[in-house]
Parts: structure tokens; sequence; C-alpha cells
């Protein structure tokens, strides 16, 4: 069976109707909180397949406001959360801003009340919320956020910049913050926030280019730090790093495709994080946008940096 139509037969039984069908059972229950950034992977992952006619727009646009907190408790930040009365977090914020996007419905926000530069701290670094989380995972979630809504000017991107570049390492990578230890997540984060900012040229094209191209193991599948199995996850996280950097031509990518392939199952769809696993569509997502980095035929392009389809992108930033 083809990528296709493995793929699609996956996400056809995972429509907003059929989650909201089953939304006792206990899949559903325990990942009630990630319900916003599924419907990123999932429809995002359609779009890319040139699918996502599948769904009902109107119904999975109305969800999503839903999810916004309006309950005044919150100071100036005034996100989305993971579901429909679940608190507010730039992380499930910013997959509301790339669904709405995926629709061309940016414009049922009210950016201003959002307020994502309430969250930037004094040293440049941003908290995921307002109980104060620090990451590097927040700052790109924050530039993300604010560049999609094309307002970066609300915030101090050279102090963000500044932060993130305090969180290199000497081998190159960076952490979540000052001296963590680096990660093909973490680096994502970091070079991403840097390219969306045009400020690439704080990284170490080369050191960082070797730390990630050491990421392919035997199988051809990557992983996340040294001496871990393979994921298909990191099809993403390292391939779009190394892409920014261009230094992607440093690995095997026939053997990163063919592993990634290996990963599907080919009798109920769906993409799983190793061989013969149980698939998600965490790794769905992550696998068919790995694929598009590859230019497998007949996926659109998603862009490594905002991960959206780059027809998305450019109607944002290109369309007047």
């Amino acid at each position: 069976m083809c990528l296709y139509a493995n793929v699609s037969i996956f996400f056809y039984g995972v429509t907003s109707a059929n989650i909201l069908e089953k939304k006792d059972d206990f899949a559903s229950v325990v990942m009630e909180h990630l319900r916003l950034n599924g419907a990123y992977w999932g429809l995002t992952t359609l779009d890319v397949l040139g699918k996502l006619d599948a769904v009902n727009q109107d119904e999975v646009v109305s969800w999503i406001m839903q999810c916004q907190d309006q309950s005044g408790v919150y100071p100036g930040f005034s996100g989305f959360g993971g579901n429909i009365g679940h608190d507010p977090h730039l992380h499930y914020t910013l997959s509301a801003i790339q669904v709405l996007a995926l629709f061309d419905k940016i414009d049922v926000l009210d950016i201003e009340k959002l307020d994502i530069a309430s969250l930037q701290n004094e040293d440049g670094s941003f908290s995921g919320d307002i109980w104060g989380e620090v990451d590097t995972r927040f700052s790109y979630i924050a530039i993300c956020s604010l560049a999609l809504l094309q307002r970066l000017d609300k915030i101090n991107v050279e102090k963000a910049v500044a932060y993130i570049v305090s969180c290199k390492n000497l081998d190159g990578g960076f952490g979540c913050t000052p001296g963590a230890e680096s990660h093909a997540g973490q680096i994502f984060c970091c070079v991403g926030a840097l390219a969306i900012t045009g400020s690439v040229d704080h990284v170490d094209k080369d050191l960082l280019g070797w730390w990630l191209c050491e990421r392919q193991v035997k199988s051809g599948g990557l992983n996340g730090r040294p001496e871990k199995l393979p994921d298909v996850c990191y099809s993403w996280w390292v391939l779009s790093s190394l892409i920014m950097i261009d230094r992607v031509h440093w690995i095997d990518k026939k053997k990163l495709a063919d592993f990634i392939l290996d990963c599907q199952d080919k009798e109920n769809g769906g993409i799983s994080d190793r061989p013969d696993d149980a698939v998600d569509v965490f790794h769905t997502y992550f696998g068919v946008a790995g694929l598009s980095l590859l230019e497998y035929p007949e996926l659109k392009a998603i862009d490594p940096a905002y991960a959206l389809p780059v027809d998305v992108v450019n109607k944002i930033f290109f369309t007047t």
C-alpha cells in the first residue's frame, strides 16, 4: 500500500467528529490535555497529503476558539489550553495559530488579547505560562507565534536572540537553558527561532552540522542524543535543523526515507516511532513531515522553520 492511502486510512479514523464520539475511551481521556496539539499534528499531515478537505473546517475552528482562555484569571496572557476548559499555555497557543493558518482563519483571533509578549522575561527568555517555567522551546514558540501573527515587533527580539545564543554548547548544539545538555528537539527550537529572526549567523554551522549528522544510525533513522535509539520524530527535529543550516547533504537521505516508510502500519495506516511499534498521530505527523523535507513524491513542501506547508506560510507573508 502506498504512503498516501496508508496514512489517510489512519487519519480518516481520527477526525474531530470521531474523536467527540469516543471522548470517554481510555485513550481519549489520557490524551485529553494534548487534544489541540493532536489537531495540529493530524490536520497538518492531512494538508501535506493534500487531504485537508476530509475534515469539517467550521467545526474545527469553532472547537479551537472554545479552547482559548476566557476566564480573566490569568493577567496579561490569554492563550489557548490543550482542550476546552484547560489552562492556557504557549505550547497549545502555537498549535491553535498553526491550525487556524491551515484554514486561512487567523483573522478570527483577537491578537492583542493573546498578549504573548507579556511572557517575555527581562533576560530575553520566555515563560510557557504565568507560572514561570523557562525553556528554549518557549522562546521558539513565542517567536514563531508572533511571526505568524506578524507581531514580532511586540517583543525585544535582540534580547530573545541573545538568550537563545546563551544556551549554545561547546558541541555546537543547544539546550533548554544555559548549560543544559544538547538535544535535537531543543536544537530545532533554537535554530528555528534564530532562522525566523534572521539570526542564523550565530550558529556554528559546521560544528552543529557534525553533531546532527552523527544522529543517524545504521538503520538510517535518527536519534535525539548520542547512544539513544532512533525515533521517527527526529526525522523532523534533526532534518529541519540540517536544512536551516544548509548541511542536509551530510546524511544519507535515502536510508532515512526507507526507515520512515518501514515504520508504517500497512494494514491500519499511520506511522510509529520504530518498525513494528504502535502508530500514533504524533509520529505519523513527524514521519510525513520528514518525508516532505526529503522531497518525497506528491507531498506538499513543508517549511522547516514554521512547521507548516510552504503555501500556507507564503499566504501569510506574501499576500497583501
